[in-house]
């Protein structure tokens, strides 16, 4: 039997064989369409700040002031001595931002899918998940307890089927734009379908939050979707807000349920306060300043348009991610590494981030991109797909 050493040293070797290792770069500047690496400027073209707002002057005034109130890390969780003012601002500001009676904060994405997901299901229950649901998603159900099915992307059809099979409590859990994708849930036909079986739908709306609808709202929004179609909505601030964290919404029992029982809430130091107070400004930002989508979408518009001219291989997807399908790892990364030496930062994604054979670009745009940046976006992949 392997040792700890030799296993860890297997697992590593076998990842660079099959082109799937994985290596960080370390930013020497503020996230933004410019970003700085071992002291050469790039084009960035990876980041999920969407609306541009992680290095806003408000945003980071406000980090600034509230660290300066409340000093820089919370000292406990939420339910010792870690809950302060901007918390409470904060979740009753996104409670009245998305409809809903109460919002509670999380220290993360992860945290807050895995916990309400261990949280809402029980042994016996049943749980149907999209076959590309973000991991914290499909290791919440794995790890709830509940009967966990998968359906084929996007099929509301196939979930009918399954959901008219089984009896008992049941919960239908999708993301509102598919992360590696970009694509976005049929939403309405979900929510539907969980109407006629007495289903449960959870919407985590990382990347449909604050950059879809016409308020920002995502989405859920945008499908005209309030929470008596979906009680669960869980979205993070790490992404259009630009600053860290996530949350839940929903209703006063769910909200009082999760504060009281879901462990990664519980168990788990509060968010600093000036993270929260970051997230405020943000979110007033984003009522304040529809041009950012407006603006967000254009380059969206203008940057399928270019591919599609070039013939590039491009995915279905109308939202801030722009995948270009490759399919072999080693391509991707190949056209990842050439990229970067043009000046662009794009990630390569490969397995098991997505599956075998659908390895990819995952370019990302932000408000804060220009449309000459996204100009010379297409003209550095077309000179790269031409010398392939």
């Amino acid at each position: 039997m392997a040792s700890f050493p030799e296993r860890l040293a297997t697992v590593l070797d076998r990842r660079r064989e099959d082109g799937l290792y994985r290596q960080r770069i370390t930013l020497e500047s503020a996230q933004g369409p410019l970003v700085r690496v071992a002291g050469r400027q790039y084009l960035n073209f990876c980041s999920n700040d969407y609306l541009g707002l992680a290095a806003h002057p408000r945003v980071v005034a406000a980090f600034r002031q509230a660290a300066a109130s409340y000093g820089v890390g919370s000292g406990a969780s939420h339910l010792v001595c870690g809950h302060s003012a901007p918390h409470r601002e904060l979740e009753e500001a996104l409670a009245a931002f998305t409809g809903r009676p109460r919002a509670l904060l999380f220290s993360s994405g992860y945290a807050a899918n895995t916990g309400v997901l261990a949280s809402l299901l029980r042994a016996g229950d049943h749980v149907f998940e999209d076959r590309l649901n973000h991991a914290s998603l499909l290791d919440g159900g794995l790890h709830s307890g509940a009967r966990f099915q998968r359906f084929p992307h996007g099929d509301v059809a196939a979930l009918r089927g399954r959901l008219a099979a089984v009896d008992g409590p049941k919960l239908v859990v999708v993301d509102g734009v598919f992360s590696m994708d970009g694509d976005t849930a049929p939403l309405a036909g979900l929510a539907a379908a969980c109407a006629d079986h007495d289903a449960w739908l959870m919407v985590d709306d990382a990347h449909g939050f604050g950059v879809m609808g016409e308020r920002g709202g995502g989405s859920t929004e945008a499908a005209g979707l309030a929470m008596a179609e979906v009680p669960v909505l869980m979205a993070t601030l790490g992404k259009a807000l630009g600053t860290a964290g996530a949350f839940i919404a929903g209703s006063e029992a769910l909200i009082e349920a999760l504060i009281q029982q879901c462990r990664t809430y519980v168990y788990t130091t509060a968010l600093p306060p000036a993270v929260a107070a970051a997230s405020l400004a943000s979110l007033q930002l984003l009522q304040e300043e529809g041009w950012r989508r407006e603006h967000l979408a254009g380059l969206v518009g203008r940057f399928r348009e270019g591919a599609e001219q070039l013939g590039l291989p491009l995915m279905d997807s109308a939202s801030a991610i722009q995948p270009l399908q490759l399919g072999d790892a080693a391509r991707a990364v190949s056209f990842s590494e050439r990229l970067r030496r043009r000046g662009l930062l794009i990630g390569a994604i490969r397995p098991p981030t997505v599956p075998a054979g659908t390895s990819r670009l995952r370019i990302t745009l932000s408000a804060a991109h220009t449309q000459e940046q996204v100009d010379q976006l297409l003209e550095q992949l077309a000179a790269c797909f031409a010398g392939s």
